[in-house]
């Protein structure tokens, strides 16, 4: 009995002398043909030694039981780092695609469709009346000052420079009635700090129409209204002054708002062809409360200019004219204003082709067109912007 059990762990022995004289020589083999690739030297001495273990636990059944339990432990912790990576490499691109989409919406430099004219026009009732006070021609005008406004102060026959507009956005978190479309986060009633979703990205949308019509566009994107709302102005005010030291000649001044009526049902909208579009109204101020603004009669003017043609092309995509006793920092510029395009209960969308016809309506008046111009000498292109 003894003499077999000799035997046996002799073949055995033999067995994986020649197992391993194989293995061996596959190595020094693939060594051979594939030497200097790191890649083909690892997978070689991977399967050098998983056959060097499955032979051992072939031949001694307690080191399997041992390589078992080893392997059982670590099986799981690779899997589970391989699907963290896959995860992480999931939300990386999706995070890009996000950014992608973000700086796509946002981008003011992309060709638009130019708006028409000679499109039917109809005012969508709403349930906020549009009072008035008095007239220019067609321009209505809602005076909540005790100033009593003359034909002179209100004829349009200012001179603005128009050859680079700036818009910026004192309330800038103002936003609208969500859709699936711009659906967003809330930071407040009607307000949000995502500058794809609020008032900003009217403004942005009014930038790259301006800019397709050959304007020099000074968008703000600031937040002036947050994290505190009051104090607005002033900041506004800090802002803007150190844009127009930047850019001297600028004396065109858009301060983009909302409507602030907190009424969800209230959406000023009219429909222009095919299309619905949210209303839009100037608000002028003046020197009512007894701060100095010396040209509040040229905002004046120069508001009432764009609306008598708005209502020559689109009649009803302007609410009346308000004329306020605050300035409203208007006395920076000769055609400054504000402008509140739509409602709490108006969409971004219907906002943005609000913009489209606007656009429309300043190329119009300012009778600015980029081919043309570029033939004519920089010096009457200067006379051309002059109104």
């Amino acid at each position: 009995m003894i003499n077999l059990a000799v035997i046996e762990i002799k073949d055995i022995v033999k067995y994986l002398v020649r197992i391993m004289i194989v293995v061996t020589i596959i190595y020094a083999l693939t060594r051979y043909f594939f030497s200097g690739k790191a890649n083909f030297q690892n997978a070689t001495m991977k399967i050098g030694s998983k056959t060097f273990t499955i032979c051992l636990d072939t031949t001694v059944p307690a080191i399997k039981q041992v390589n078992d339990k080893d392997e059982s432990k670590t099986k799981k912790e690779p899997l589970k780092k391989i699907l963290q990576t896959e995860l992480g490499m999931i939300n990386s691109l999706k995070n890009k695609n996000e950014v992608k989409n973000e700086e796509k919406e946002t981008k003011a430099d992309e060709k638009k469709e130019l708006a028409q004219t000679g499109l039917e026009t109809k005012v969508v009732e709403s349930n906020v009346p549009q009072n008035f006070t008095t007239t220019y021609n067609t321009v209505k005008i809602k005076n909540n000052t005790d100033i009593k406004l003359t034909k002179e102060m209100m004829k349009p026959d200012v001179k603005i420079n128009t050859k680079t507009i700036l818009i910026y956005h004192t309330h800038s978190c103002e936003s609208y009635t969500p859709t699936e479309k711009y659906s967003y986060k809330k930071t407040g009633n009607f307000r949000t700090t995502d500058k794809n979703r609020s008032v900003i990205r009217v403004g942005t949308e009014l930038e790259a129409y301006m800019k397709q019509y050959g304007y020099k566009v000074i968008h703000d994107t600031s937040l002036y209204d947050y994290p505190a709302y009051n104090g607005s102005y002033s900041r506004s005010y800090t802002g803007v002054s150190k844009l127009l030291d930047k850019n001297k000649g600028t004396e065109v001044l858009f301060d983009l708002h909302r409507d602030a009526i907190a009424d969800s049902s209230y959406a000023p909208t009219v429909k222009i062809g095919d299309e619905y579009a949210a209303q839009i109204m100037f608000v002028i101020g003046s020197n009512g409360s007894g701060a100095q603004h010396d040209n509040w009669t040229k905002n004046l003017k120069f508001a009432i200019k764009i609306q008598e043609k708005a209502n020559e092309l689109y009649p009803g995509l302007f609410k009346p004219i308000v004329l306020r006793n605050s300035r409203y920092n208007q006395h920076l510029a000769n055609g400054a204003s504000i402008i509140e395009v739509g409602a709490t209960g108006n969409t971004l969308e219907q906002c943005l082709i609000s913009m489209k016809f606007f656009s429309k309506v300043l190329s119009e008046i300012w009778v600015h067109c980029k081919s043309t111009l570029q033939k004519v000498p920089v010096f009457f292109q200067n006379l051309l912007h002059k109104m």
